[in-house]
């Protein structure tokens, strides 16, 4: 079976965090979870994502604490698929934004959050990126 369209490989109910939230409560929540990025969220509205190399890369490396707030490090650049836009629509939206996650919408409701991993999983399951991508977690 041929998955077409982004709800197909989406991961539903993505984790969200508040950008209200720290670095610490981000960092915990993505361990917990064993995920490497969190949709933030400003109130019902969609901040953006951050990722653990955000944390690092703009976060401690920027000499920020666990205590900051996320808001100076989350990932702001906003685009977003809907689940029945098809897969070649999120390739293409990845490819132009050069991001590896976009949050899945239906109108202004967060449904799913769709990967490079994912989509290669998809795509291509037999490359090196689709096998790591459907490994189970390393913990």
């Amino acid at each position: 079976m041929t998955i077409r369209t982004v709800a197909d490989c989406m991961t539903s109910a993505p984790a969200a965090v508040d950008v209200s939230g720290t670095v610490r409560t981000a960092a915990q929540a993505m361990g917990q979870l064993d995920v490497g990025a969190l949709v933030v969220r400003s109130g019902r509205q969609i901040a953006g994502i951050v990722t653990d190399r955000d944390l690092v890369v703009r976060g401690l490396a920027e000499g920020r604490g666990p205590d900051d707030r996320l808001d100076g490090i989350v990932s702001e650049q906003l685009v977003a698929v809907g689940p029945g836009d098809p897969v070649e629509v999120a390739v293409q939206v990845m490819r132009d934004a050069a991001v590896r996650r976009v949050p899945v919408v239906d109108g202004d409701v967060l449904v799913g959050i769709v990967s490079l991993g994912d989509l290669a999983v998809e795509r291509d399951p037999s490359s090196a990126l689709a096998d790591i991508s459907d490994a189970p977690p390393n913990r």
